[in-house]
């Protein structure tokens, strides 16, 4: 076959005719060199090896990243919510950056410590840690991305759950310390899990009710449905209640999917996790990671269990458990 016939399946008049593809139908296996036109896109696109790239002059861009770890399961006090990242982030295109969700931290019983809450991270180094677990009663509260809240006691205060989430530049970090357990005589409240948004409760001493969990933030990625709604507004990473006793109540959950007394913390928002109801205690909320990609930047190319939406000018991908990744 001679040249010229070889090209006549590729030349539209004067110009060179790419096949044309969606992102779902991609080329696979790919290697490396191939080149199209991906309709979904809207753009012309070459496989390097690795994953799909535009033609483009770009080497970088800004992405709005949002991190936020599993919250701390709830024992006697409730559990701290996962520390929060967010900000913007710039990603070389071609590159990998592996993303991590952190997993709920499991319930305690009023005599048993809770579990952690996992970190959730992007790129390894970008960490929202996991909140703080609840403390069993007689017992202070733990560190964690927001600290977890002591149990009920009678034989003095105990310390907070400090709160270990700060900003990684060039994001900010939000985390609050637990709420403290006052001693106090029946009916012995135990204290809240804090917040990204604010520390946890702290009960007067001999109070008939536990602290509530701190409160969360908003949601700061315009169009993301990940948190609580409230009025229209999301927000996540919100303290664990306190537990209560056979004499006391129990106190509230944070706004931002934290878990009131007697229940556990929303998924895929960091909430820490309720204290015991007054037996039985609940896990925290998982944690989740979020990208808001400039669509004219989307590379379409990225691992795990996530999902993929729009909003505006924007594409937003969504993991929420486990590991994967995104190719920038």
């Amino acid at each position: 076959m001679t040249q010229a016939a070889n090209l006549a399946g590729f030349v539209n008049q004067t110009a060179m005719q790419l096949p044309t593809w969606t992102t779902s139908t991609r080329p696979s296996p790919a290697t490396v060199g191939m080149m199209g036109y991906n309709s979904t896109l809207t753009r012309a696109e070459w496989y390097n090896g690795t994953g799909w790239l535009a033609f483009s002059s770009t080497t970088s861009y800004s992405v709005q990243a949002l991190i936020v770890g599993g919250g701390g399961g709830g024992a006697g006090g409730g559990g701290g919510a996962g520390g929060v990242l967010t900000g913007n982030l710039t990603l070389t295109v071609g590159t990998t950056y592996p993303v991590v969700v952190g997993a709920a931290g499991a319930a305690g019983q009023s005599g048993v410590t809770a579990g952690q809450g996992g970190n959730s991270s992007f790129n390894t180094t970008y960490i929202g840690y996991g909140g703080g677990a609840s403390a069993p009663d007689n017992a202070a509260g733990i560190a964690g991305g927001s600290g977890g809240g002591g149990g009920a006691t009678s034989s003095g205060t105990y310390a907070i759950g400090a709160a270990t989430q700060t900003s990684i530049s060039p994001l900010t970090g939000y985390g609050n310390a637990s709420g403290t357990a006052p001693g106090s005589t029946n009916p012995y409240p135990s204290a809240g899990g804090g917040g990204a948004g604010a520390v946890g409760g702290t009960p007067s001493t001999n109070s008939a009710t536990s602290g509530s969990g701190g409160a969360g933030i908003a949601n700061p990625i315009a169009g993301s449905t990940v948190g609580q709604n409230s009025g229209g507004t999301y927000y996540i990473a919100g303290g664990g209640g306190g537990g209560k006793s056979s004499t006391s109540n129990g106190g509230g959950g944070g706004l931002g999917g934290g878990g009131a007394a007697g229940s556990a913390g929303t998924a895929n928002t960091g909430g820490g996790g309720g204290g015991c109801n007054p037996s039985q205690a609940y896990a925290g909320g998982s944690g989740v990671v979020v990208l808001a990609v400039p669509t004219s930047n989307y590379s379409g190319t990225y691992t795990g269990t996530a999902t993929v939406t729009t909003s505006g000018s924007n594409t937003l991908i969504t993991w929420t458990s486990g590991s994967g990744s995104y190719t920038a």
